[in-house]
């Protein structure tokens, strides 16, 4: 993995974060020259295989913490949030990169509620329940930063989002007719032009980010986990006030809504 963009950041959680995109974002902050001091990762099961290269990580990295967290319950978001807060105190959290998503959907025919709602509770309400919870620690991040003006050193809450959610470009209809994926990343979006207008009194930026068509998966891609983190930590190292409320891509490049 090739070395990231030099940002200094004094705290970041990501959640769905033991394998994808999420698990090289955590790899990146953990490579920063100067890393934060707590990077919280999250994974559905302790446990699970899958958390076993977080766990060989949190060996080597003592500011790595791991949390059990599902972003579809209350309690553990709120779990979660107790635990960070024993790591960051009065610091607060300052980036809250909400990454975990799943991709389900059926065409128009035969879509249904079951994988509508499955999918709005992961891709839609997780990332709003998540930043109403750990909104206090993001205001105390903010506060106590010295910089002035938004920026994700100071406080900002990250929305991994898709292009597959604009109305306008409408990306790939033919060849992906997946409707629950689609509305749900539509309507993060719209949390995320929410959030901008609501959370920026208290310095906290927000912003929706479309990682790029990743190989996360057998599925067709365009762009490695590197590429495409190495990207997002270029974008989220140079945001600033005129970034807050926006959809962009992995290079900064501006997505109609």
């Amino acid at each position: 993995m090739s070395k990231s963009v030099d940002f200094s950041v004094f705290s970041v959680l990501v959640t769905g974060s033991d394998r994808g995109i999420g698990l090289g974002l955590v790899k990146r902050f953990l490579m920063l020259p100067c890393p934060p001091k707590w990077v919280f990762a999250t994974t559905l099961d302790l446990e699970g295989e899958e958390t076993k290269v977080l766990k060989e990580l949190a060996c080597n990295h003592q500011n790595l913490a791991i949390l059990q967290l599902d972003v579809t319950k209350l309690e553990t978001i709120q779990a979660a949030v107790k635990e960070v807060e024993k790591h960051v105190g009065e610091g607060g959290l300052s980036i809250l990169i909400n990454n975990a998503g799943i991709v389900l959907g059926n065409d128009l025919e035969n879509e249904n509620a079951k994988d509508m709602m499955k999918v709005y509770s992961v891709n839609t309400i997780g990332p709003l329940q998540m930043s109403q919870a750990f909104l206090p620690l993001l205001k105390k991040a903010a506060h106590r930063s010295p910089i002035k003006g938004m920026s994700s050193s100071k406080a900002a809450i990250i929305n991994m989002s898709s292009i597959l959610g604009s109305i306008e470009l409408m990306d790939r209809w033919e060849t992906l007719k997946i409707v629950a994926y689609r509305c749900s990343k539509a309507a993060l979006n719209m949390i995320t032009k929410c959030q901008s207008l609501e959370y920026s009194a208290h310095g906290i930026l927000c912003i929706a980010i479309h990682p790029g068509r990743v190989k996360t998966s057998t599925r067709e891609a365009d762009l490695s986990v590197e590429e495409s983190t190495q990207g997002i930590m270029t974008v989220l190292s140079m945001l600033c006030d005129e970034d807050n409320g926006t959809f962009v891509d992995w290079l900064g490049r501006s997505i109609p809504w």
